[in-house]
């Protein structure tokens, strides 16, 4: 029998153009450890673990009520954990990030999906296995997000591809209801 479970998440994609860009400096770290595929960098806002494929229709419902500002995302931190997970993170987290990751988590929790308990940390996850974190590496990237997905983990010969099962737009200022002074 087929297992009819999907590890799913809702993250950001990485827009191609950065993640080739973020790829090539990587690369030029020269550091020992399994990288992520270029294809594969995202942001996590909230990681669902194995739910039925089922709750797919559900959860596409509860990503579409979220409001979320579009908003710049700068990439400029390297950090490794001790299980060596070597990443990309801000330094300052924008607010709108919060209230997206927030909007989810509340949306979730109301329809009795388990979340971790561990606080939200934005961090584009680059290498992992890796011993050692370079002192002079300086990274910047600027990412302008736009949009989120709902992500599906899948396991092929090739070894783990994320497919995105639903986007949603973020909104720009004329569509979230403010106004400017002129």
């Amino acid at each position: 029998m087929k297992n009819d479970d999907l590890r799913l998440f809702f993250a950001l994609g990485c827009p191609p153009e950065l993640a080739e860009a973020i790829a090539t400096w990587r690369s030029h770290l020269h550091l020992p450890g399994r990288p992520v595929a270029t294809a594969n960098l995202h942001l996590t806002l909230a990681f669902l673990g194995q739910l039925p494929r089922a709750r797919v229709a559900e959860l596409q419902g509860l990503g579409g009520v979220v409001h979320a500002p579009v908003f710049d995302l700068h990439l400029d931190r390297l950090g490794r954990h001790r299980n060596g997970l070597l990443y990309l993170a801000p330094s300052h987290t924008p607010e709108a990030l919060l209230e997206l990751v927030e909007q989810l988590n509340t949306s979730l929790s109301s329809a009795a999906i388990q979340l971790e308990s561990r606080p939200f940390r934005a961090h584009l996850s680059l290498l992992r296995h890796c011993p050692t974190q370079p002192i002079d590496a300086n990274p910047s990237f600027d990412w302008p997000v736009t949009r989120f997905s709902l992500f599906a983990s899948e396991q092929n010969t090739r070894g783990t591809h994320y497919r995105p099962l639903h986007t949603w737009p973020l909104l720009c200022d004329e569509q979230d209801g403010g106004f400017s002074a002129d």
